[in-house]
């Protein structure tokens, strides 16, 4: 009696060894779009997460700013009267986020939110000696930013710290004004002017922030923009930065505040993550069409080449489950060998890329790693693909004649 799943297995394995050659071409074709497909995923991957880690470094994942003045109408317009006017919108000026101290505690309570900062936020000039550079003052609380932007991670030089009379400079600003750590400059708005010590010098990823970031206390921003005790954005930090959109709808309909998500004001770079992702998907699809295609085609070669033994196999009792299951197995084999070897490239690839691919500075453009995950799923579709591949051949083997089979 004939233990169906060894039986299959070894008629499956002796027939892949009898075609040597075409197996062994069959599988490097195999391993070569497993690698490909592999490696695409890693790279995107690793350049979406760059992409996204450099440009929400410096930047919350939700805004809630005061909203903007308008000009309402005297009166309304009744239906079908004619109504000359010229309306002058009103000039936007800084204004604080209406009971912000009670909103603050109410978000960090939200779900999904994981950090939660005020800042007063406006323009100013920062002076020292004869050098002048337009600057944006952000007032913040050190420990509440951080956790939104790390910005203790960015310190190039010196170390972060916000006391009274003290700011954090962008490394840009700090190479036009001529400034190290320790020395003081003159900040400089529309109402007052304040000298402060600076205590680090910070890489926030853009060169043009670098070139005008001051960061003080909250309570000195407060002072300089002449806005005692407010707050002109809570920025917002989610433990999933893809919900951002979501969250910012939620607080929209929630709140009487102008809600901005990451998303919404990095349009641009959403539309190509998305691009990115689309032709991710159809180069891994054209891809798995090419390796099916293949093993398919190796495979219907193989029934034809062995028509006689799968013929004397149905004459000494095999049934056509059994045949068809071999030809599912040879399939099977092959997509898995094909996904080791393939996986195998692309770690290999992607050593290649991460040691001998540079920028302009001498270290890697990007980091990219094959995660566990992602290796597991290609592997696992690739196998998939070699049995769905071998359907049609094992069909067509499984359907023979045995008589007509033994005479070919």
């Amino acid at each position: 009696m004939m233990s169906w799943l060894g039986f299959e297995r070894s008629v499956a394995l002796r027939f892949l060894r009898e075609g040597r050659m075409q197996t062994v071409l069959i599988i490097v074709g195999v391993a070569a779009g497993v690698a490909v497909i592999a490696y695409i995923s890693a790279l995107i991957n690793g350049l979406q997460s760059n992409t996204l880690n450099k440009t929400l470094g410096a930047q919350a994942h939700v805004t809630l700013r005061a909203p903007d003045n308008v000009v309402i109408p005297a009166a309304a317009v009744a239906s079908g009267t004619n109504y000359l006017t010229d309306t002058q919108a009103r000039a936007q000026r800084l204004r604080s986020v209406a009971n912000w101290q009670a909103l603050v505690p109410l978000l960090e309570r939200t779900p999904g939110i994981a950090a939660v900062s005020p800042m007063m936020a406006g323009a100013g000039l920062a002076l020292r000696g004869e050098a002048t550079q337009a600057i944006s003052l952000m007032g913040v609380d050190l420990d509440r930013y951080d956790r939104i932007v790390g910005l203790r991670g960015k310190v190039v030089s010196g170390v972060a710290r916000l006391g009274p009379g003290e700011a954090i400079v962008g490394r840009e600003l700090a190479s036009d004004l001529g400034l190290r750590v320790g020395d003081r400059m003159t900040v400089q708005t529309a109402s007052v002017s304040d000298f402060v010590r600076v205590t680090a010098l910070v890489d926030l990823g853009v060169r043009e922030l670098n070139r005008r970031t001051v960061i003080v206390p909250l309570r000195a921003a407060q002072n300089l923009l002449a806005l005692p005790g407010g707050a002109t954005t809570i920025d917002l930090a989610l433990t999933d930065v893809w919900t951002a959109q979501t969250q910012a709808d939620e607080l929209r309909r929630q709140l009487p505040y102008k809600v901005e998500s990451w998303q919404e004001s990095n349009a641009q770079l959403v539309s190509a993550l998305n691009a990115q992702s689309v032709s991710t998907a159809l180069i891994r699809g054209v891809v798995l069409a090419v390796v099916v295609l293949g093993i398919a085609s190796v495979l219907v070669v193989s029934v034809v080449q062995k028509s006689r033994e799968i013929g004397i196999l149905r004459a000494m009792g095999a049934t056509r489950a059994q045949v068809l299951r071999i030809f599912l197995v040879q399939g099977a084999v092959v997509g898995a060998l094909g996904s080791v070897l393939g996986l195998a490239l692309a770690v290999a690839m992607i050593w290649l890329f991460s040691n001998f691919v540079r920028g302009s500075d001498g270290l890697p453009l990007f980091v990219i790693t094959l995660a566990p995950a992602l290796a597991l799923q290609v592997a696992l579709v690739a196998t998939v693909c070699g049995v769905l591949a071998a359907i049609a051949p094992a069909r067509r083997a499984a359907a023979m004649d045995p008589a007509q089979a033994i005479r070919i």
